[in-house]
């Protein structure tokens, strides 16, 4: 008998007999793979040392907590049936530069709270690459692994205590992350992967004990981060798939996660297609000067006054603005094009900016707040520099999506069912900005559908469904990716895309009677 609720489990073993003198463990084995249909079962061996006192001690009786992984159920631990302990789950979103965790109850599936923080490595490198090349230092890899881990100990204790619990009632720990951030975080060598010919340490990474990772929780905890497909589509992105339920539609869809790098997946139930480009830096603050991650006074909605065609801002808490975000951006951006103040090549225009448009050292700056208004003292001005950055940024997602949409996967934009947008850059967009900048391409708005973070949803997702790991290993196994940095079709259609909204202007109908 089992009373099947997630990775907890209530079980009888048979009780031993004169004429069935099988072994604890064994009896134990068999009432799992008749109840969970599986031949696999692991049992530590710290469980075993107190197996027959437990047994018999709770009436042949246990609440077990199980994980699953691709070679067996492991039994992470027994614990008396008629206990009340808390058994949990922590979900993390391994962000490069912001870190989310999650806590779940594994008996209930129900999401008990979250807390996200910068991530601590960014005092070693703002990016990837600077971390990468640190870690080939002595004890560099070392002091990277232990500030990620670190931060992460401090928060999950923090948000156990203020939902209360006790980090020891986490048992499960599922984690998902760019390639590099996976390795990273398991202390493994990351330099080959930056270096012809980009080879990861490890693509499939085995569950590992908490307690070998140095993470504060249960002592019998497992850890498991979801894989990756090489360099530069990591577990992230299958956690994104696996959340959006992109891997079960029917009719095609697509999924867009901009953050690092622009990373885009379309496709069903039956086949995948994948890509990676850089599209994200100019949005989150990695070549603008003016972009930065969201918080507090930051500029996150831009919009032309119907009235006045002034410009009118909306900042982060409604604070005063002291910088602007990528969703920001992209509608400061359209802002600009659909009032005149730029033109089609994303050039300032003098006559209609006025005294908004000021030089310094030969480059061009729009003032969108001055100082009298800012937050910072000093007014918050757009280069010509940053709009030039952001126009590449804008112009790399169409042509990524474009490439893959039609010219890979043979469809077109219309034929996609749904258009999801991930990650916390996701979570801002305004679609309709966008598709003005050409952006995104200009489909029916119903079929964009904001994600969030994609990644921890779908590590979140793990937790609470034990057949979720055959649906990782078969998205994993299912994806094609495809290289655009060999692509020369890619190159040849950048260059029509860097024009607002596009050289085209047949792609954008909606905007036939504001342009």
């Amino acid at each position: 008998m089992i009373q099947k609720i997630g990775f907890v489990r209530t079980i009888l073993v048979e009780n031993p007999s004169l004429t069935d003198n099988t072994a604890d463990a064994q009896r134990l084995e068999q009432s799992l793979r008749r109840q969970l249909s599986t031949d696999e079962i692991r049992i530590p061996l710290k469980l075993l040392k107190k197996l027959p006192s437990n047994l018999r001690s709770w009436d042949f009786r246990a609440r077990a907590v199980l994980f699953k992984d691709r070679h067996s159920w492991i039994v992470v631990d027994l614990l008396d049936p008629i206990s009340n302990q808390s058994i949990l789950g922590m979900a993390i979103d391994i962000g490069t530069t912001r870190i989310v965790i999650s806590l779940i109850d594994l008996e209930s599936g129900l999401e008990i709270g979250q807390k996200g923080f910068d991530n601590p490595q960014a005092v070693i490198g703002p990016d990837i690459l600077a971390r990468i090349h640190y870690s080939r230092q002595t004890n560099g890899l070392a002091e990277l692994n232990q500030l990620v881990i670190n931060a992460v100990n401090l928060n999950l204790s923090a948000l156990c205590e203020e939902n209360g619990y006790k980090k020891e009632d986490i048992y499960l720990v599922s984690g998902a992350g760019n390639t590099a951030m996976t390795h990273l975080f398991l202390g493994i060598e990351s330099f080959e992967i930056i270096k012809e010919p980009y080879i990861p340490c490890v693509n499939i990474p085995d569950t590992q004990p908490a307690c070998d990772l140095n993470l504060d929780i249960n002592e019998n905890g497992v850890v498991f981060l979801f894989p990756n497909i090489g360099s530069y589509f990591g577990g992230d992105l299958i956690a994104g798939i696996l959340f959006s339920n992109l891997d079960q539609k029917q009719d095609p869809c697509i999924m867009v996660d901009v953050g690092t790098n622009a990373e885009v997946v379309v496709g069903n139930q039956d086949w995948l297609i994948a890509c990676a480009g850089a599209a994200g830096p100019a949005l989150e603050g990695g070549v603008s000067k003016m972009g930065m991650t969201a918080k507090p006074g930051v500029i996150d909605k831009v919009w032309i006054d119907p009235d006045t065609g002034d410009l009118m801002i909306h900042t982060i808490d409604e604070k005063k603005p002291v910088g602007i975000c990528g969703s920001g951006m992209i509608d400061l951006a359209a802002g600009l094009f659909l009032s005149k103040r730029v033109d089609i090549r994303g050039k300032f225009s003098k006559q209609i900016c006025g005294d908004r448009l000021f030089e310094k050292d030969g480059i061009k700056y729009f003032i969108l707040v001055d100082k009298n208004h800012s937050g910072t003292g000093e007014p918050i001005c757009l280069s010509q520099v940053d709009l030039n950055s952001l126009t590449s940024s804008k112009a790399a997602m169409y042509t990524i999506l474009e490439v893959i949409v039609k010219n890979t996967a043979g469809l077109e934009f219309e034929d996609l069912q749904k258009f999801y947008v991930a990650g916390t850059f996701g979570s801002f967009i305004n679609p309709v900005s966008a598709i003005s900048i050409g952006m995104l391409p200009d489909i029916h708005l119903e079929t964009f559908e904001v994600l969030g973070n994609s990644s921890l949803g779908g590590a979140k997702v793990l937790l609470k469904d034990p057949d979720a790991f055959e649906r990782i290993m078969k998205i994993r196994q299912s994806i094609t990716y495809i290289e655009l940095n060999v692509n020369q079709e890619f190159m040849n259609m950048f260059s029509g895309a860097k024009f607002y909204p596009h050289t085209d202007r047949a792609r954008f109908p909606s905007l036939e009677n504001m342009i």
